[in-house]
């Protein structure tokens, strides 16, 4: 199944830069998480017990942005002083069809790929860039990574919601925390030095 139609979303676009994170040190970095076949299966199951829960599921994160002051800035006009609605409209978009491709995801060198402009779109070197508009610059790494846990701990009540058992709703979270902690490391990539990722 496509994607649908979303601005700014990349995810197979043969135009963007390859990922220089070599198979083998990814292939690392899976195994320094304890990622494995279970957890794609695991999270394959749970994308038909997400996929029309989506909407709910971005209610929950915008509420906790939205209340969150210094995470909320990061969409901030500094000429109105006011949330940008359109952008954080946009962002939701991506966000929600970020959530299926999480679930379905290949690791293939496509899907690195857009893990390193989703990193880009959050340093400043591409902040504000894909929705052409003007908000902080540059999102710090520390918030990049601490959002692992809100994203993580929340998910779990959605995936229990449809009456699976309660090993294979721990499965399904286990894993579904393994890649969200595997994209913001990946994501994290634009903040090192050349050398230190």
């Amino acid at each position: 199944m496509s994607a649908p139609v979303i601005p700014g979303y990349k995810l197979n676009d043969p135009t963007l830069p390859r990922s220089p994170l070599s198979q083998r040190d990814f292939e690392e970095l899976k195994g320094s998480l304890l990622f494995g076949l279970d957890d794609v299966a695991a999270l394959r199951k749970a994308q038909g017990i997400i996929a029309d829960q989506v909407e709910a599921v971005l209610d929950v994160w915008y509420s906790f942005v939205g209340g969150t002051p210094h995470l909320l800035a990061y969409f901030v006009d500094p000429k109105t002083s006011q949330p940008n609605g359109e952008y954080l409209t946009a962002v939701r978009k991506r966000f929600g069809q970020w959530i299926l491709d999480t679930c379905a995801a290949n690791y293939d060198n496509a899907w690195l790929a857009w893990q390193d402009e989703i990193g880009r779109r959050h340093h400043r070197i591409g902040k504000n860039k894909t929705d052409a508009v003007s908000a902080a610059p540059h999102i710090p790494m520390r918030h990049l990574l601490a959002l692992v846990v809100p994203i993580s701990v929340t998910m779990k009540p959605f995936l229990a919601k449809k009456g699976h058992t309660v090993a294979d709703v721990d499965a399904m979270h286990a894993a579904w925390t393994k890649t969200v902690l595997l994209q913001a490391i990946l994501w994290s990539r634009p903040y090192a030095k050349d050398g230190d990722f």
